[in-house]
């Protein structure tokens, strides 16, 4: 186990979804995923790699907060859509508002929340070759949902 907010192991985590490819046909060799590893106060990323899709966790207090995919093309939604309540429709900052007093800060505004989210929540980044392809992120995303039961999934309707 990490000494810090991640109370689950990512190798181990890793490894079992190699599995789960496995049994979908699909063969996950070291290089084709690799684990950014952001703790908290964490900088958030400022690109996607070329050639890279991802799956993004962002962890509070040893909860999964949420779990995310950007394809090739989402630059915005893996470096900034999450840290601004009014970039998009849904997102972290906005999920966090609507909850503040569950997070112990009645203060936290549309203006502060960015810097809320960098200061006290880690974030890993599952960095994912694009020639694996959109399916394989997918099965990604919902595995690492299943396994890690973020707080904040979908719509508050479906929850």
């Amino acid at each position: 186990m990490d000494n810090n907010r991640i109370n689950f192991d990512i190798q181990n985590l890793l490894a079992d979804f190699k599995q789960v490819a496995r049994l979908a046909g699909v063969t996950i060799t070291e290089r084709d995923i690799t684990i950014e590893k952001l703790l908290a106060p964490h900088i958030p990323p400022n690109n996607l790699p070329a050639g890279k899709m991802a799956v993004y966790v962002f962890t509070y207090n040893y909860k999964c907060l949420k779990v995310g995919k950007v394809g090739p093309r989402s630059k915005a939604r893996y470096t900034s859509q999450h840290y601004n309540p009014k970039i998009s429709q849904s997102n972290l900052a906005k999920s966090i508002l609507k909850s503040k007093k569950d997070f112990g800060s009645y203060e936290l505004t549309e203006i502060t929340v960015g810097d809320w989210i960098k200061r006290n929540t880690d974030r890993l980044n599952f960095l994912v070759n694009a020639a694996l392809g959109v399916p394989v992120l997918t099965l990604l995303e919902s595995y690492l949902q299943c396994r890690l039961r973020p707080r904040f999934e979908g719509f508050a309707s479906q929850r």
